[in-house]
């Protein structure tokens, strides 16, 4: 199989040219983040990929170009397109970033960034916790008395759960941390892989955390909510995370 038989042929009705363009370059990126094509290896000719996809070869060359500022090919005159390892990548990128997830079988992925979201939001816990107003804590007040009213709806606890962090995300002030810290929360989010299965009183348990941490904002407490919210997010994968996936 080609990397461009997942491409719609010539035959089916046109579609915009971003629409090709984004199509082209999902694929070309699950193919390098599925290990199809190696670090250090070449990418096949633009005439090659311009055949396999059905795609003119402007399409390609634009494709190639955001791959280069993904950070995932360097182009070099003269030598062709190279695959870069992972470490030059920008895994930040919405596309690299859901593609690593949705090829994680071992949930590796998944464990890093659940470490790095626990960070980020253990310290925007803890700025709210040291500067919050009392319009914050009205907000925060109502959004978990909201997670309260629905602990025994799954679907309303989950909507109410992400409102409750993304509250204490903006409520910090730290931009990038939010935005951060945000982007790597909705691609987890799309992950059947990271909701895994919850244990027995998962939502109890994971309402208690979340009371742990509202509590120590209203208090001031900057090093408790800290530590409640990094424990929250921590525990609660852990919970969740599949037992058929040991960590190494």
């Amino acid at each position: 199989m080609t990397i461009g038989d997942a491409v719609s042929s010539s035959a089916t009705p046109r579609v915009p040219i971003d629409r090709i363009g984004a199509t082209v370059l999902k694929e070309l990126v699950e193919t390098i983040v599925s290990g199809q094509i190696h670090p250090g290896d070449a990418l096949p000719p633009e005439a090659v990929l311009s055949q396999e996809f059905g795609v003119s070869r402007t399409v390609i060359r634009e494709s190639v170009k955001r791959l280069q500022e993904k950070g995932m090919v360097t182009v070099a005159q003269g030598r062709g397109t190279h695959v870069n390892p992972m470490s030059s990548w920008n895994l930040l990128d919405p596309l690299v970033i859901s593609s690593l997830i949705g090829h994680d079988d071992a949930l590796g992925i998944l464990d890093d960034l659940s470490v790095v979201r626990g960070a980020l939001e253990a310290a925007m816990a803890g700025a709210v916790a040291a500067k919050r107003t009392s319009d914050d804590l009205a907000r925060l007040t109502a959004s978990f008395e909201q997670m309260e009213s629905v602990l025994h709806d799954s679907a309303a606890y989950r909507d109410a759960d992400v409102r409750f962090h993304l509250l204490v995300m903006q409520l910090s002030g730290n931009i990038l941390a939010e935005n951060v810290a945000h982007g790597l929360f909705e691609r987890a989010l799309e992950s059947s892989r990271y909701h895994g299965v919850d244990p027995a009183q998962a939502f109890e348990i994971t309402h208690a955390e979340h009371q742990r941490i509202f509590d120590a904002i209203v208090a001031g407490d900057r090093e408790a909510a800290r530590q409640a919210m990094e424990a929250h997010i921590l525990g609660s994968w852990d919970r969740r995370r599949l037992p058929t996936h040991p960590r190494d």
